[in-house]
């Protein structure tokens, strides 16, 4: 089993920043990659980012790409999520989420319980 924590969530205004961190315990050995997804209210949940733990290979949404920066330290077993230039539609309840090696490339195997964002416009 993988126990994810996020932090870093909050309240900021519109065109502020907010870092989220995810810090990842017990058999992270097994975790290949992770991902921080987001849900608004009455709308479905996305992710908005995705890297590789060897290899730090990213991807991002269309609706992130260039605001957000997703990063990782090893060492730490933690992984990051830097939200440059919020807007009001970034607010949502964003999870840390893990995969496990070998698993469905479709799913993750692990979340954490969710850190509140909220822009304010």
């Amino acid at each position: 089993q993988v126990q994810l924590v996020e932090s870093g969530g909050g309240l900021v205004q519109a065109g502020g920043s907010l870092r989220l961190t995810c810090v990842a315990s017990g058999r992270t050995f097994s975790v290949s990659d992770m991902g921080w997804f987001r849900q608004a209210p009455g709308k479905e949940r996305e992710l908005a980012a995705s890297i590789s733990w060897i290899g730090g290979r990213t991807a991002y949404a269309d609706s992130v790409k260039g605001r957000f920066t997703i990063s990782r330290v090893n060492a730490k077993n933690t992984a990051y999520l830097q939200m440059n230039s919020l807007k009001a539609e970034d607010t949502a309840v964003y999870y840390c989420a893990a995969r496990r090696a070998g698993s469905d490339p479709q799913r993750y195997d692990y979340w954490g319980q969710g850190t509140q964002v909220t822009v304010s416009s």
